[in-house]
Protein backbone atom coordinates (compact mmCIF):
# COMPACT_ATOMS: atom_id res chain seq x y z
CA UNK A 1 0.00 0.00 0.00
CA UNK A 2 1.82 3.36 -1.05
CA UNK A 3 2.50 5.83 1.88
CA UNK A 4 2.93 9.65 2.59
CA UNK A 5 5.24 10.26 5.65
CA UNK A 6 5.28 13.57 7.09
CA UNK A 7 7.78 15.39 9.74
CA UNK A 8 5.76 16.52 12.71
CA UNK A 9 6.95 18.11 15.62
CA UNK A 10 3.96 20.36 16.91
CA UNK A 11 4.55 23.67 15.26
CA UNK A 12 2.89 25.69 13.06
CA UNK A 13 4.38 24.25 9.96
CA UNK A 14 4.67 20.68 10.49
CA UNK A 15 0.82 20.80 11.49
CA UNK A 16 0.34 22.83 7.78
CA UNK A 17 1.93 20.14 6.56
CA UNK A 18 0.48 17.21 8.25
CA UNK A 19 -2.99 19.01 6.75
CA UNK A 20 -1.29 19.13 3.23
CA UNK A 21 -0.43 15.65 3.41
CA UNK A 22 -3.78 14.30 4.53
CA UNK A 23 -5.41 15.87 1.78
CA UNK A 24 -2.69 14.42 -0.78
CA UNK A 25 -3.08 10.80 0.71
CA UNK A 26 -6.64 10.54 0.52
CA UNK A 27 -6.63 11.98 -3.13
CA UNK A 28 -4.21 9.09 -4.00
CA UNK A 29 -5.49 6.47 -1.45
CA UNK A 30 -2.62 6.18 0.56
CA UNK A 31 -1.73 5.61 3.97
CA UNK A 32 -0.91 8.83 6.61
CA UNK A 33 2.18 8.38 8.08
CA UNK A 34 3.07 10.71 10.98
CA UNK A 35 6.66 10.76 12.36
CA UNK A 36 8.05 12.72 15.43
CA UNK A 37 12.19 12.20 15.68
CA UNK A 38 12.83 12.80 19.33
CA UNK A 39 16.43 13.49 18.75
CA UNK A 40 16.53 17.25 17.58
CA UNK A 41 13.47 18.01 19.46
CA UNK A 42 12.89 18.98 23.33
CA UNK A 43 9.29 20.00 23.11
CA UNK A 44 7.89 23.56 23.07
CA UNK A 45 8.93 26.06 22.64
CA UNK A 46 11.13 24.07 20.40
CA UNK A 47 14.41 25.27 21.82
CA UNK A 48 17.19 22.89 22.36
CA UNK A 49 18.59 22.65 26.22
CA UNK A 50 21.79 23.30 27.30
CA UNK A 51 23.69 20.18 28.09
CA UNK A 52 21.93 16.84 28.60
CA UNK A 53 18.47 17.32 30.07
CA UNK A 54 17.70 15.15 33.20
CA UNK A 55 15.54 11.54 32.79
CA UNK A 56 12.70 13.49 33.64
CA UNK A 57 12.49 16.38 31.46
CA UNK A 58 12.83 13.41 28.57
CA UNK A 59 10.03 11.70 29.63
CA UNK A 60 7.94 14.50 29.47
CA UNK A 61 9.14 15.09 25.84
CA UNK A 62 7.92 12.35 25.29
CA UNK A 63 5.23 12.33 27.06
CA UNK A 64 4.15 15.72 25.16
CA UNK A 65 5.26 14.39 21.57
CA UNK A 66 2.40 11.13 22.05
CA UNK A 67 -0.22 13.24 23.13
CA UNK A 68 0.82 16.08 20.05
CA UNK A 69 0.67 12.96 17.73
CA UNK A 70 -2.35 11.43 19.33
CA UNK A 71 -4.26 15.17 19.03
CA UNK A 72 -2.81 15.80 15.01
CA UNK A 73 -4.32 11.94 14.17
CA UNK A 74 -7.61 11.98 15.72
CA UNK A 75 -7.79 15.87 13.92
CA UNK A 76 -6.92 14.58 11.13
CA UNK A 77 -9.80 11.39 11.22
CA UNK A 78 -12.16 13.46 11.53
CA UNK A 79 -11.26 16.06 8.76
CA UNK A 80 -10.65 12.90 6.67
CA UNK A 81 -12.92 9.79 7.09
CA UNK A 82 -11.55 6.85 6.44
CA UNK A 83 -8.48 8.03 6.17
CA UNK A 84 -5.62 5.17 7.24
CA UNK A 85 -3.53 7.18 9.65
CA UNK A 86 -0.40 6.12 11.83
CA UNK A 87 2.15 7.40 14.24
CA UNK A 88 5.09 6.73 15.13
CA UNK A 89 8.09 8.48 17.82
CA UNK A 90 11.40 7.75 17.14
CA UNK A 91 14.62 8.89 19.50
CA UNK A 92 17.07 9.46 16.49
CA UNK A 93 17.67 12.59 15.05
CA UNK A 94 15.08 14.35 12.66
CA UNK A 95 17.73 14.05 9.76
CA UNK A 96 18.38 10.25 10.04
CA UNK A 97 15.13 9.75 11.07
CA UNK A 98 13.76 11.17 8.05
CA UNK A 99 15.76 9.71 5.45
CA UNK A 100 14.80 6.42 6.35
CA UNK A 101 11.40 6.78 6.00
CA UNK A 102 11.77 8.27 2.68
CA UNK A 103 13.88 5.58 2.12
CA UNK A 104 10.97 2.99 2.66
CA UNK A 105 8.05 2.32 0.94
CA UNK A 106 6.81 5.72 1.50
CA UNK A 107 6.37 7.46 -2.03
CA UNK A 108 6.44 11.13 -1.13
CA UNK A 109 8.08 12.86 2.03
CA UNK A 110 6.19 16.01 3.71
CA UNK A 111 7.54 18.53 5.64
CA UNK A 112 6.98 21.96 6.92
CA UNK A 113 9.29 25.24 6.84
CA UNK A 114 9.64 28.32 7.14
CA UNK A 115 11.78 28.53 4.53
CA UNK A 116 15.57 27.59 4.39
CA UNK A 117 17.30 30.60 5.75
CA UNK A 118 15.35 30.70 8.95
CA UNK A 119 16.64 30.20 12.25
CA UNK A 120 13.65 29.65 14.44
CA UNK A 121 11.45 26.35 14.10
CA UNK A 122 11.81 22.81 13.70
CA UNK A 123 12.50 22.24 9.76
CA UNK A 124 15.35 25.17 9.75
CA UNK A 125 17.94 25.13 7.15
CA UNK A 126 20.22 22.50 8.61
CA UNK A 127 17.62 19.68 9.03
CA UNK A 128 15.49 20.66 5.47
CA UNK A 129 18.29 20.99 3.13
CA UNK A 130 20.20 18.02 4.53
CA UNK A 131 17.17 15.82 3.35
CA UNK A 132 16.11 17.75 0.38
CA UNK A 133 19.17 17.46 -0.87
CA UNK A 134 19.68 13.46 0.22
CA UNK A 135 16.02 12.38 -0.13
CA UNK A 136 15.80 9.33 -2.43
CA UNK A 137 11.86 10.12 -2.91
CA UNK A 138 9.67 13.29 -4.02
CA UNK A 139 9.99 15.74 -1.18
CA UNK A 140 7.38 18.27 -0.59
CA UNK A 141 7.92 21.69 1.68
CA UNK A 142 4.83 23.12 3.27
CA UNK A 143 5.07 26.38 4.98
CA UNK A 144 2.75 27.78 8.20
CA UNK A 145 -0.71 28.63 7.04
CA UNK A 146 -1.10 26.88 4.25
CA UNK A 147 -4.75 25.64 3.58
CA UNK A 148 -6.70 24.05 1.14
CA UNK A 149 -8.51 26.66 -0.21
CA UNK A 150 -5.06 27.78 -1.17
CA UNK A 151 -4.88 25.13 -3.48
CA UNK A 152 -8.15 26.32 -5.31
CA UNK A 153 -9.18 29.11 -7.68
CA UNK A 154 -12.15 31.55 -5.30
CA UNK A 155 -15.66 30.97 -6.15
CA UNK A 156 -18.07 32.84 -8.12
CA UNK A 157 -17.87 36.12 -5.52
CA UNK A 158 -13.65 36.00 -5.32
CA UNK A 159 -13.98 34.30 -1.86
CA UNK A 160 -11.60 31.13 -0.97
CA UNK A 161 -13.05 27.90 -1.28
CA UNK A 162 -12.05 24.49 -1.07
CA UNK A 163 -14.32 23.14 -3.62
CA UNK A 164 -13.40 24.59 -6.42
CA UNK A 165 -11.00 23.77 -9.12
CA UNK A 166 -7.48 23.44 -8.12
CA UNK A 167 -4.88 26.03 -8.98
CA UNK A 168 -2.41 25.37 -12.09
CA UNK A 169 0.83 22.77 -11.15
CA UNK A 170 3.93 24.62 -12.14
CA UNK A 171 6.53 22.23 -13.45
CA UNK A 172 10.00 24.18 -13.67
CA UNK A 173 11.81 22.59 -16.73
CA UNK A 174 15.43 22.26 -18.02
CA UNK A 175 15.62 21.65 -21.46
CA UNK A 176 19.76 20.57 -21.30
CA UNK A 177 18.28 18.09 -18.77
CA UNK A 178 14.64 17.19 -18.74
CA UNK A 179 14.22 14.46 -16.60
CA UNK A 180 10.78 11.56 -16.91
CA UNK A 181 10.34 11.30 -13.03
CA UNK A 182 10.30 15.21 -12.29
CA UNK A 183 8.29 15.40 -15.76
CA UNK A 184 5.54 12.50 -14.59
CA UNK A 185 5.45 13.61 -11.08
CA UNK A 186 3.92 17.27 -12.26
CA UNK A 187 2.01 15.29 -15.19
CA UNK A 188 0.50 12.82 -12.59
CA UNK A 189 -0.44 15.29 -9.95
CA UNK A 190 -2.31 17.36 -12.38
CA UNK A 191 -4.27 14.72 -14.00
CA UNK A 192 -5.33 13.57 -9.66
CA UNK A 193 -6.12 17.39 -9.64
CA UNK A 194 -7.49 17.64 -13.09
CA UNK A 195 -5.65 21.04 -13.38
CA UNK A 196 -3.75 22.94 -15.72
CA UNK A 197 0.18 22.12 -16.30
CA UNK A 198 1.50 24.99 -16.88
CA UNK A 199 5.34 24.15 -17.42
CA UNK A 200 8.32 27.20 -17.34
CA UNK A 201 11.50 26.69 -18.69
CA UNK A 202 13.81 30.17 -18.25
CA UNK A 203 16.46 30.51 -20.40
CA UNK A 204 19.59 33.00 -20.71
CA UNK A 205 20.44 33.58 -24.75
CA UNK A 206 23.76 34.53 -23.54
CA UNK A 207 24.35 31.66 -21.89
CA UNK A 208 22.95 29.10 -24.10
CA UNK A 209 24.19 30.35 -27.12
CA UNK A 210 27.01 32.41 -26.02
CA UNK A 211 27.74 36.25 -25.67
CA UNK A 212 27.82 37.05 -29.29
CA UNK A 213 24.90 36.01 -30.46
CA UNK A 214 23.20 37.37 -27.91
CA UNK A 215 24.52 40.74 -29.01
CA UNK A 216 22.96 40.04 -32.45
CA UNK A 217 19.41 41.29 -31.89
CA UNK A 218 18.08 39.76 -35.43
CA UNK A 219 18.90 36.21 -33.96
CA UNK A 220 16.47 36.90 -31.05
CA UNK A 221 13.20 35.78 -32.47
CA UNK A 222 15.19 32.56 -34.30
CA UNK A 223 16.47 31.44 -31.34
CA UNK A 224 13.09 31.61 -28.98
CA UNK A 225 11.43 29.75 -31.78
CA UNK A 226 14.21 26.96 -31.41
CA UNK A 227 13.61 27.22 -27.10
CA UNK A 228 9.98 26.79 -27.97
CA UNK A 229 10.28 23.91 -30.57
CA UNK A 230 12.37 22.04 -27.71
CA UNK A 231 10.28 22.46 -25.04
CA UNK A 232 7.19 21.61 -27.27
CA UNK A 233 9.34 18.39 -28.66
CA UNK A 234 9.69 17.47 -24.87
CA UNK A 235 6.28 17.61 -24.26
CA UNK A 236 4.71 16.26 -27.08
CA UNK A 237 5.40 12.48 -26.08
CA UNK A 238 3.98 13.38 -22.34
CA UNK A 239 0.84 14.77 -23.57
CA UNK A 240 -0.07 11.93 -25.40
CA UNK A 241 0.58 9.93 -22.35
CA UNK A 242 -1.60 12.38 -20.38
CA UNK A 243 -4.54 13.40 -22.96
CA UNK A 244 -6.76 14.49 -20.31
CA UNK A 245 -4.27 16.73 -18.94
CA UNK A 246 -4.45 20.61 -20.05
CA UNK A 247 -0.66 21.85 -20.83
CA UNK A 248 0.47 25.44 -21.16
CA UNK A 249 4.34 25.29 -21.90
CA UNK A 250 6.31 28.96 -21.28
CA UNK A 251 9.78 29.50 -23.07
CA UNK A 252 10.82 32.41 -20.68
CA UNK A 253 13.82 35.02 -21.26
CA UNK A 254 15.66 35.26 -17.59
CA UNK A 255 16.07 33.57 -14.42
CA UNK A 256 14.37 30.27 -14.28
CA UNK A 257 13.85 30.42 -10.40
CA UNK A 258 12.80 34.25 -10.75
CA UNK A 259 10.28 32.98 -13.35
CA UNK A 260 9.00 30.20 -10.94
CA UNK A 261 8.82 31.88 -7.81
CA UNK A 262 6.39 34.22 -9.99
CA UNK A 263 4.34 31.82 -11.19
CA UNK A 264 4.20 29.88 -7.39
CA UNK A 265 1.55 33.11 -6.53
CA UNK A 266 -1.15 31.29 -8.66
CA UNK A 267 -0.06 27.86 -8.15
CA UNK A 268 -1.55 24.96 -5.52
CA UNK A 269 1.99 22.54 -6.51
CA UNK A 270 5.64 23.80 -7.68
CA UNK A 271 7.78 21.32 -9.41
CA UNK A 272 11.08 21.13 -9.22
CA UNK A 273 13.99 18.66 -9.84
CA UNK A 274 17.14 17.60 -7.93
CA UNK A 275 19.75 15.82 -9.68
CA UNK A 276 20.89 13.03 -6.63
CA UNK A 277 24.48 13.11 -6.00
CA UNK A 278 26.45 9.64 -5.78
CA UNK A 279 29.12 10.87 -3.30
CA UNK A 280 28.92 9.06 0.27
CA UNK A 281 29.01 12.01 2.22
CA UNK A 282 26.28 15.21 1.68
CA UNK A 283 24.43 16.20 -1.56
CA UNK A 284 22.75 19.79 -3.16
CA UNK A 285 19.90 20.92 -3.77
CA UNK A 286 20.84 23.13 -6.75
CA UNK A 287 20.53 27.38 -6.61
CA UNK A 288 17.08 26.91 -9.20
CA UNK A 289 15.59 24.97 -6.70
CA UNK A 290 17.02 26.74 -3.30
CA UNK A 291 16.11 29.81 -4.86
CA UNK A 292 12.40 28.35 -5.47
CA UNK A 293 12.62 26.69 -1.83
CA UNK A 294 13.32 30.35 -0.13
CA UNK A 295 10.69 32.27 -1.87
CA UNK A 296 8.24 30.43 -3.73
CA UNK A 297 4.46 30.91 -1.85
CA UNK A 298 2.82 27.67 -2.85
CA UNK A 299 3.70 24.13 -1.67
CA UNK A 300 6.92 22.75 -3.36
CA UNK A 301 7.62 19.40 -4.73
CA UNK A 302 11.27 18.62 -5.10
CA UNK A 303 12.36 15.38 -7.27
CA UNK A 304 15.56 13.56 -7.02
CA UNK A 305 16.71 12.32 -10.37
CA UNK A 306 20.00 10.93 -12.08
Amino acid sequence: MPAITVGLDGSPESLAAADWAAREAAQRDADLRLLHAEGDLPGPPYTPFMGVPAPGVIEAQRAWAAQMLSETETALAERHPGLRIMSRQTAEQAVPALLAAAAEDTELLVLGSRGLGTVTGFLVGSVASAVVARAEHPVVLVRAGEQAEDEHLPDATGGPSATTAYRDVVLGLDLREPDDSVIRFAFETARRRAAVLRVVHGWDPAAVYGHAAALEGGLDAELAEETRRGLDDVLLPWKDKFPGVEVRAQAVVGSPGRHLVHASRDASLVVVGRKRSHARVGGRIGPVTHGVLQHASAPVAVVPHD
